[in-house]
């Protein structure tokens, strides 16, 4: 059987940390757990219309405030990958612990085919605008069949540049294995921050991997205003729908991948 797995960070609270926000950018970070609340919401539904693999949510929980444990610039981490990462700024927090999210999926529950979502970059709304979603992918057929779902489900996404080879580089680290915020906010961030988290999946970008990884970014189209849309759970029962049991998913979903080296990225 394959594994589908299915990922994301919760912050409870995030103030940015020391890395703090302003006095008008900490109102409405109630949003910023849509992406758990999407997957959440999928996992449950997926599990009342009858899903016929291994499904795993796996919620990573933070709480980013100040305090005397508090995480500060300079700290060093290393994370459950074992990874070392030089924190340059603390209200990049999702993803340490979507790092670790797919790290266990990977170590622990043996996944080959992980997705994760979540509310990470402000970059997105840049990226791909209010009503699409970011999607970013080592495999052109799981990302294709991410788009499919989106038009078929209206939880849109589009895909955004995968390139590691050129955009890795942004969290260079004279300390570390890496820092968690990129030196040019200008080049490509949404995909940077996206290649953090698939960091902490494959151990060199540049090696094969059995793998499929789908990382969804959707902090702009979980909210209209100061209400949440319900972004996500339709995406995803639409985008695994053949898996389903539900007659309904079956006619609509895309065909999937026959499994998880199916559309992998040539190395470049």
């Amino acid at each position: 059987k394959q594994w589908y797995q299915r990922r994301v960070a919760i912050t409870a609270g995030d103030t940015g940390g020391f890395s703090i926000k302003t006095k008008t950018g900490m109102p409405g970070m109630k949003r910023d757990c849509g992406g758990a609340a999407g997957i959440l919401g999928a996992f449950k539904a997926a599990v009342e219309v009858g899903f016929t693999q291994n499904l795993h949510a796996v919620l990573c929980v933070a709480e980013n405030s100040v305090g005397p444990v508090a995480t500060v610039p300079d700290d060093i981490h290393i994370l459950y990958s074992g990874k070392s990462v030089e924190i340059n700024n603390t209200d990049a927090e999702g993803r340490l612990v979507l790092g670790d999210g797919v790290a266990y999926a990977k170590k622990d529950l043996k996944a080959d085919i992980i997705l994760d979502m979540a509310t990470l970059t402000g970059a997105q709304g840049i990226t791909t605008g209010t009503s699409h979603g970011a999607v970013l992918s080592n495999s052109e057929s799981w990302e294709r069949c991410a788009v499919s779902a989106g038009l078929i489900s209206a939880d849109m996404v589009y895909p955004i540049i995968y390139a590691p080879e050129l955009h890795f580089q942004e969290f260079k680290s004279s300390m570390a294995d890496m820092k968690n915020s990129v030196k040019d906010r200008s080049n490509a961030q949404c995909s940077c921050a996206g290649l953090f988290i698939g960091a902490h999946l494959f151990d060199d970008y540049a090696k094969p991997s059995n793998i499929a990884w789908i990382h969804v970014d959707m902090a702009y189209p979980v909210h209209v205003g100061e209400r949440a849309t319900g972004f996500g759970p339709a995406l995803l029962l639409s985008m695994f729908g053949e898996y389903s049991r539900s007659n309904m998913l079956l006619s609509v979903a895309p065909s999937l991948p026959n499994d998880a080296n199916n559309g992998k990225r040539p190395k470049n």
